[in-house]
């Protein structure tokens, strides 16, 4: 069994089959897609991973895996959709497909419009354990409603002329998250980290406190820092010992927030 709090450096194939089955709250991670992301010649058997991540998930758990795809030959590849159906013939529930959307796509010269976004697909393992929404007000509660009035009578007109606006102050969020994409300070060389409020989003989305939280692809340690922050454990697994010290520095930095 794996401390957490911890990075490990190997294969997270490898690595993750010392992890205890279902011990695993949630899974927040992006592997290299493609030939998107040059990731040093690293290569990764997505099956046996998948199946790993199967067994150490805790029965209502969840797996957050932001994928995209390339272009090749004129075409997109359609892995990302491959891979969400195979975690489905695994056990896995495809809760939700959100979409990450990059508010600074790298603008190209091609036939196509813009590919400003990757999914992220939300996996859960049996029925959904833990759902803490990010909501945001609603902003026409509380404003007057100046609307048509039909009413037959004069004191019914001038009551409903300037109705106030009745309903919830809040809602919850839609499934298109958009952040603002690129490197961040202290990420080093990574070719691809993760924005910060990715991580910190689903993490306060399908966890609670002192749960554990995995990142299989752990890069430059966004989601282990993240979740350190947001008073979780975590575990990272990263194959490149540079990834690992840029990681170990950014998590020995962060600062667990006060709420």
């Amino acid at each position: 069994m794996l401390k957490p709090n911890q990075i490990y450096c190997g294969d997270c194939l490898e690595v993750m089959k010392k992890i205890q089955d279902k011990s695993i709250d949630l899974t927040v991670t992006s592997p290299p897609y493609d030939n998107l992301r040059e990731y040093n010649g690293y290569v990764f058997d997505f099956e046996a991973i998948a199946q790993q991540l199967f067994r150490i998930t805790k029965p209502g758990g969840v797996v957050v895996w932001v994928v995209g795809d390339a272009t090749i030959n004129g075409s997109e590849t359609g892995t990302s959709f491959k891979q969400a159906l195979y975690f489905m013939t695994l056990g896995f529930n495809l809760h939700d497909t959100m979409i990450y959307q990059k508010q600074n796509p790298i603008p190209l010269t091609h036939n196509r419009y813009e590919q400003s976004f990757e999914y992220m697909f939300v996996l859960c393992k049996g029925k959904l354990a833990v759902f803490n929404p990010i909501k945001e007000l609603v902003l026409s509660c509380g404003k007057l409603n100046h609307r048509t009035n039909t009413a037959k009578s004069k004191e019914a007109a001038t009551r409903n002329r300037d109705q106030w606006t009745k309903g919830k102050k809040e809602k919850y969020l839609n499934n298109v998250f958009s952040y603002v994409a690129g490197r961040r300070s202290g990420t080093g060389k990574h070719p691809a980290p993760f924005p910060e409020r990715l991580a910190q989003d689903h993490i306060i989305s399908w966890s609670n406190k002192g749960d554990l939280v995995l990142d299989p692809f752990c890069g430059s340690g966004t989601t282990c820092k993240m979740a350190r922050e947001l008073h979780r454990n975590f575990i990272g697994i990263e194959i490149s010992s540079d990834y690992v010290e840029i990681a170990n520095r950014r998590i020995l930095n962060a600062e667990p927030q006060l709420f």
